[in-house]
């Protein structure tokens, strides 16, 4: 899997090179990283302990939420260690991995959406065969399928970018270790890896973004015209509310950096965004699930009740 190349270890650039700002963006990120593992933290605990959210929609909820633990861990942890060292270097072998665990776990985030999107609207499209066709097997042969594909998504990226040879500088221009800043400082002939990126990556956003999209457009025209009462309607959509703003969150960055081309005049605009879906987006979720879910609101109230 290692490549032959002269480079050992890379230095990752961080998302500032003003030294003034670098405690307090260590002291901003560490309270964010702290609430996004706490907050999915609980949210994955009261799913797990409390027997009234045992359905579909929250076992996919706890994959969300463990996810995004993982998700913030991969990037966070380095980026805080960096931002008090002056030596921020990564090993090849850790860039390599952390690679790995980014898309393993972006790629699957981005497969369990759809599959949420799909869950509401099996959930209000068929109702009274709701449980039959979103059974337990199924909810977890689902889950199991977009973790191996997500893996595989990855292992595909991290094996063909550690091939590569890099001979010349080591700075990468990021605060994590992605594909797009590693191809750029790669000798030799890059189009296979981006024609991989684009379009296999391409593929693993836009299907899932597709079919999350076609979920909802149904969902409302199935309301809109079998729905004559308006606070029928009103509930039914609230329903998919806070899924759909975790949708767009996610999705809207992470089709603008890996579908379009790449370019030098980008990097810090990718820098910026890259932080909204690997950093924002974790500790907004539970935030979003939480406060516009009334469920899972009475769920944390018995929590709390029984441990005083």
């Amino acid at each position: 899997m290692l490549n032959q190349t002269s480079v050992t270890e890379f230095l990752l650039l961080g998302v500032t090179d003003i030294q003034v700002l670098q405690p307090v963006l260590f002291g901003v990120f560490l309270a964010i990283y702290m609430v996004s593992v706490a907050g999915n933290g609980v949210i994955l605990m009261v799913v797990i302990s409390d027997s009234r959210l045992h359905s579909p929609m929250y076992f996919f909820l706890g994959n969300l939420s463990c996810l995004d633990i993982c998700y913030s861990t991969v990037t966070l942890p380095k980026m805080l260690e960096n931002f008090l060292s002056t030596h921020k270097a990564i090993s090849f072998l850790g860039c390599i991995s952390q690679l790995h665990f980014f898309h393993f776990l972006g790629s699957t985030e981005t497969m369990l959406l759809a599959v949420m999107a799909f869950d509401r609207f099996v959930a209000i499209y068929k109702p009274l065969r709701y449980t039959l066709i979103m059974n337990h097997q199924v909810c977890t042969q689902m889950a199991v399928t977009i973790w191996i594909i997500g893996f595989f998504h990855a292992l595909l990226h991290s094996v063909m970018t550690s091939r590569l040879n890099f001979c010349g500088s080591n700075h990468i221009h990021h605060f994590f270790c992605d594909v797009k800043p590693l191809l750029e400082l790669a000798c030799g002939n890059t189009d296979l890896n981006e024609w991989l990126l684009h379009s296999v990556t391409g593929t693993i956003a836009m299907g899932p973004f597709s079919l999350t999209f076609l979920s909802y457009f149904y969902i409302i025209i199935y309301l809109f015209f079998k729905t004559h009462s308006l606070s029928v309607l009103h509930k039914s959509l609230s329903t998919c509310a806070s899924h759909f703003m975790v949708v767009v969150l996610f999705y809207a960055p992470v089709v603008f950096t890996y579908i379009r081309p790449a370019s030098d005049s980008s990097m810090d605009q990718e820098r910026i965004i890259a932080i909204m879906y690997s950093v924002i987006t974790p500790v907004l979720n539970p935030l979003i699930y939480t406060l516009r879910n009334k469920e899972v609101e009475g769920a944390l109230r018995r929590a709390i009740r029984r441990r005083l």
